[in-house]
């Protein structure tokens, strides 16, 4: 499971299959979301099969970022059993991201 980047016609079917997701808001234009796609990147390298890693672009697909009530970029969801439990706004080192799905792995 690489890093998906979704659409809302797939997003539901590949997020409630997955026990455990992590879900990357962000746009193009927005400077801290390119700071923190590195380390979304390695995330996605580190866990692969274990979470489904993965990024919405928020001007693609205004609906989800609507659904989730992102006001800010980036906003990195976590979801269980496609049900989200924790969120994370603004750029983060790395470990603030793995210690959440370490704790729900």
């Amino acid at each position: 499971m690489a890093l998906q980047h979704f659409e809302e016609a797939t997003f539901d079917a590949a997020v409630n299959a997955a026990p455990l997701a992590i879900v990357d808001f962000w746009a193009d234009w927005c400077g801290p979301c390119k700071m923190l796609a590195p380390v979304v990147e390695k995330i996605a390298e580190t866990y692969d099969g274990k979470v489904l890693v993965g990024k919405v672009n928020v001007d693609d697909e205004p609906e989800l970022a609507q659904r989730f009530n992102v006001m800010s970029i980036p906003t990195v969801v976590f979801l269980k059993n496609g049900a989200e439990f924790d969120r994370k706004i603004g750029v983060m080192p790395q470990e603030a991201f793995t210690s959440v799905l370490d704790a729900n792995l």
